[in-house]
C-alpha cells in the first residue's frame, strides 16, 4: 500500500473534493476521475486498486450529494429504483470480468465509451423534459435493459457509471436534466458500492485512501451541489459542460492508458 506522506493525504484530499464537485453538480463525472486522479495524481502503482478504491469512494459521496438532492425534491424515485436495481447484478458481473483484466486496458476501453457519450450529448435535445414525469409500465420495460448495460459497463470499469446514467435516464423517461443528475446518483451509490465490495474481497481496496477521499468529497458534494441548483434553469448549459468535462477526461485517460500499454 501506498504510504501516507503529508503530500499524499493532501492529493488524496484534493482528489475527493473534485470528485465531490463533480458529482454533486453532474451526478456523473467525478466518477470519471477518481481512479485516474488516484493513479496519475495521488500516485497509486495498481490501476485495480485504484479502480477498487475509487468505487468505494464515489459511491459513498455519490450518496451525500444525494440527501441534498432528495431534500431538494429533484429525485425521482419510483425511475431511479427501477434503473439502479437492474443495473445491480449487471455491476457485479462486470466488475468480476475486469479484475481479470489488464488495468490500462480497461481506462482505454473506458475513454472510448467517455467520448463517444459526449459527443452525443453536444447534439440539442427535441424537448427540454417533463419535470412532473411519473413511471409506467412501458417505462420500465425501457428503464431496464438500459440499467442492465449501464450497471455491467459501470462494474467493468470501475466507475459509478453517471455520465451514461444521466442520458440514459433522460432517454428512456423524458425527465430533465436536472432530475436525471439527482436521480442518477442512486444508482451511481449502489452500482459503486457494489463493486468495490467486489474488488475488496480479492484485496484491491485501500480504506485509508477511502476516508480521504471521503473527507475531500463531502466538501466538494456541497459545492457541487450548489452549482447544480444555479444550472436547474440552464439545460443547455449544462449538457455542454458536462459533454466537455467527459471530452477532456477522455482524452487525458486515453493518453495515460495508451503509454501504459505501448500504444503511445
Amino acid at each position: 500500500m501506498i504510504e501516507l506522506t503529508p503530500d499524499i493525504i493532501a492529493l488524496s484530499l484534493l482528489s475527493g473534493a473534485i470528485v465531490g464537485v463533480f458529482l454533486g453538480t453532474f451526478g456523473g463525472g467525478g466518477s470519471v476521475l477518481a481512479a485516474p486522479l488516484l493513479l496519475y495524481l495521488v500516485g497509486v502503482d495498481d490501476p485495480h486498486v485504484a479502480i477498487g478504491t475509487s468505487a468505494a469512494g464515489v459511491a459513498a459521496i455519490a450518496l451525500f450529494s444525494l440527501f441534498g438532492h432528495w431534500r431538494g425534491g429533484r429525485v425521482k424515485w419510483p425511475c431511479a429504483i427501477v434503473f439502479a436495481m437492474s443495473g445491480l447484478i449487471g455491476s457485479i458481473l462486470g466488475s468480476s470480468l475486469a479484475k481479470i483484466t489488464q488495468g490500462d486496458v480497461l481506462l482505454l476501453g473506458f475513454a472510448a465509451a467517455m467520448a463517444m457519450i459526449a459527443l452525443s450529448m453536444f447534439r440539442k435535445p427535441k424537448t427540454a423534459g417533463d419535470p412532473d414525469v411519473t413511471l409506467t409500465p412501458r417505462m420500465v420495460l425501457q428503464l431496464a435493459p438500459i440499467g442492465l448495460v449501464v450497471g455491467l459497463a459501470a462494474g467493468f470499469f470501475g466507475i459509478g457509471g453517471g455520465f451514461l446514467i444521466v442520458p440514459g435516464l433522460m432517454l428512456a423517461v423524458g425527465m430533465t436534466m436536472a432530475n436525471a443528475t439527482a436521480s442518477s446518483l442512486v444508482s451511481v451509490s449502489i452500482f459503486g458500492a457494489a463493486t468495490s465490495a467486489n474488488y475488496a474481497m480479492s484485496g484491491l481496496v485501500d480504506g485509508r485512501l477511502i476516508l480521504l477521499l471521503l473527507a475531500g468529497g463531502a466538501l466538494g458534494g456541497v459545492v457541487g451541489i450548489l452549482i447544480s441548483k444555479w444550472l436547474a434553469g440552464r439545460l443547455r448549459t449544462a449538457r455542454l459542460a458536462f459533454a466537455v468535462m467527459i471530452l477532456a477526461v477522455a482524452g487525458f485517460v486515453a493518453v495515460q492508458a495508451g503509454q501504459g500499454i505501448g500504444l503511445i
